[in-house]
């Protein structure tokens, strides 16, 4: 799937979470330059996975924390997760998961 394939609101976040994919994914993560590997998978299913318990995107400082929650420290801290999805980790990985842009994010 190309980027230019994808439904996005202003914000470039999907129009329909629930058509998410993970084809969908891979072209968002495009859009931001992103390459996905095996950490960023793991990190974006515990993305949706806060989502599912919460019903909402997580903001930086909840994404660092379920993240030591389930991970541990060694991947559960911002510097961690900014060498994943650099900016803004919360809303880099909620738009790539697929999800509603994080309440706080700009």
């Amino acid at each position: 799937m190309s980027p230019s394939e994808l439904e996005l609101d202003d914000k470039g976040f999907l129009r329909s979470p629930e058509s998410w994919t993970e084809d969908k994914a891979l072209a968002l993560a495009d859009l931001e330059n992103i390459i996905l590997t095996d950490a960023h998978w793991e990190i974006l299913h515990l993305v949706r996975e806060f989502h599912a318990t919460y019903e909402l995107s997580p903001v930086n400082r909840s994404l660092v924390n379920w993240i030591r929650e389930k991970l541990g420290d060694e991947k559960g801290n911002s510097i961690y997760l900014m060498k994943l999805f650099p900016g803004s980790p919360a809303r880099v990985a909620s738009r790539i998961a697929g999800l509603p842009k994080p309440h706080n994010c700009l």
